[in-house]
């Protein structure tokens, strides 16, 4: 039997040690801005970062955390958040980030499931955490970053703990497939389940981030992560931007639009990112005010965790010179998978067609493959129509859950099973057209309640929109449009649904039309159907 040659190369770990180290040795003098929730801004270097995260390994090793322990945080995006994101790895525990925007019953299941050790909390969301303490008996330790204020008693100062604490200078010599973090994903039904980054997924999905075809992330950029920081990693761009260089500016709590355009403006931010309820307000106030902040220097505002409206997008770039990057990806994804760049073969197309291009969830990044399947399980075509359930696989994407649960969402030829109901083109976009749990069905066909959301945003009155199934009496489901109108702006039903007429199929448009002040969302600010369907699942019965 012939062996193969092997190659003669290094055994080196991919892990976050490396970054951190790099961080010192490469750019000392980079930058890290933090917005202070009395929204002062407080600097430090990554030299001050590398020391500061060593400090906290070397402080959590002293109060008994080892390999393999998981310390929660509970934390807005700021300085120590990203301490965090890299001196517990660099002990070889593991970071489990808490979502500060979950009820606290659904907050200490997360815990208990997780078996957190230690809690680094900020001393404002103390009420929160404080609701779930004592539902979840493996916190041994509460460090409290105190913002200025004062630890309360039976807890720890964040600041006097690193303080007392020389730099840890041992790192242990970690196997890159061992655990970096935990996130729990964000689903609307069923417990939340956990997902384990390892520090070689981590880093590998850093260094596709930072390729020109990704996000593009380097040393000359300033990154704002507007998405949490407990949520899905906040797309991996802490540590994109740790691997490079890049300044970072942290928002604290404050992400209000006014905040954040001040923001960018001041620091001269170069790649912004967050869930498009973010950036519909800040596009709404751009438009009230298009020069009161300078955003030359922005090239990329990325939008991720649910369909941005092809109006949004062209609205920023119309109206204000700036560049929406489209990106899909998931708490099981790492989380990035796909980016929505206009391919070389779409060049010579006409504008409309590089809009739909970049309004899609865009195509694969490397080492990430794609398929969607018909209820049969098979592989459908590629030719932009077809619609299966959305399947990926890759060297940062889930093989299975925390505890072995949800075993149902992989495929025994080793795909992860995403829930999104897709087509693919020729080229390669996906574009998503439903989650499964909510696809509407009518009469048999299919009715993608994402298409109809973008056009009914698409009006200049409309500020969201969501469409969702309703039970009807002869058809079984049929859409229904909740829509929330922007202030000072009218719209009637009919001519909601004229503005929709000329654009999809008769038996697409939606019975009715309802006005709302506002759309349920879920915790990471997508459109929680599940709700509409509870309120209003029974409104055309009643017709």
């Amino acid at each position: 039997m012939l062996r193969p040659m092997l190659g003669r190369m290094m055994d080196f770990p991919l892990s976050l040690s490396h970054l951190l180290e790099r961080a010192r040795t490469q750019f000392p003098r980079g930058e890290i801005v933090t917005r202070r929730a009395d929204r002062s801004l407080v600097r430090a270097s990554y030299a001050d970062f590398h020391r500061r995260a060593l400090q906290l390994a070397a402080a959590l090793v002293r109060l008994g955390v080892r390999p393999g322990d998981r310390v929660a945080t509970l934390c807005w995006n700021h300085q120590q958040h990203l301490e965090a994101y890299f001196g517990v790895p660099a002990l070889g525990a593991v970071v489990h980030t808490l979502n500060l925007r979950l009820h606290p019953s659904e907050l200490g299941y997360i815990a208990r499931h997780a078996e957190d050790k230690v809690v680094i909390v900020d001393r404002s969301l103390l009420p929160l955490f404080e609701q779930l303490r004592a539902d979840v008996r493996s916190i041994e330790r509460v460090i409290v970053v105190a913002d200025g204020g004062a630890a309360p008693e039976g807890t720890l100062d964040y600041e006097a703990l690193i303080a007392a604490e020389a730099p840890l200078e041992a790192l242990p010599t970690l196997d890159e497939r061992s655990a970096a973090m935990i996130c729990y994903t964000s689903g609307t039904t069923g417990n939340p389940k956990g997902v384990v980054y390892s520090h070689r997924s981590t880093v590998l999905h850093a260094l596709v981030a930072c390729t020109t075809d990704g996000i593009g992330i380097g040393e000359r950029d300033v990154v704002l992560p507007v998405v949490p920081m407990f949520h899905a990693a906040a797309w991996g761009l802490p540590f994109a931007a740790v691997a490079t260089g890049a300044k970072i500016v942290m928002p604290g709590p404050h992400l209000d639009p006014p905040s954040l355009l001040e923001l960018m403006a001041s620091e001269g931010v170069t790649v912004a990112a967050g869930v498009p309820t973010i950036w519909l307000g800040i596009l709404a106030l751009l438009d009230e005010s298009p020069t009161r902040w300078d955003l030359s220097r922005v090239r990329n505002m990325v939008i991720g965790g649910s369909a941005a409206p092809a109006s949004m997008i062209e609205g920023f770039s119309r109206r204000h010179k700036l560049e929406v990057l489209h990106a899909w990806g998931m708490t099981e994804t790492n989380p990035l998978g796909t980016v929505s760049r206009v391919a070389r073969a779409l060049e010579g197309a006409s504008p409309e067609a590089q809009l739909a291009a970049r309004a899609s969830q865009g195509r694969a990044v490397p080492f990430v493959e794609t398929r969607h399947v018909g209820e049969d399980g098979r592989p459908l075509p590629w030719d932009g129509e077809t619609m299966g359930e959305l399947e990926v696989r890759g060297p940062w994407v889930a093989s299975s859950y925390f505890g072995d649960e949800g075993a149902d969402r992989f495929t025994q030829d080793g795909w992860f099973k995403t829930g999104d109901v897709v087509t693919i083109d020729a080229h390669g976009y996906v574009r998503i057209t439903d989650r499964a749990k909510d696809v509407i069905k009518s009469g048999g066909e299919w009715i993608s309640s994402v298409a109809l959301e973008n056009a009914l945003m698409s009006h200049p009155a409309v500020l969201e929109a969501a469409v969702f199934a309703a039970r009807h009496p002869k058809w079984d489901e049929r859409p229904l449009a909740a829509v929330v109108l922007k202030g000072g702006k009218t719209a009637s039903r009919d001519e909601l649904l004229a503005h929709l007429g000329g654009r999809f199929a008769r038996f697409w448009l939606p019975d009715d039309v309802l006005f709302v002040e506002q759309i349920p969302r879920t915790s990471t600010g997508k459109f929680l159907k599940s709700k509409l369907r509870e309120l209003y699942g029974e409104h055309l019965m009643k017709r």
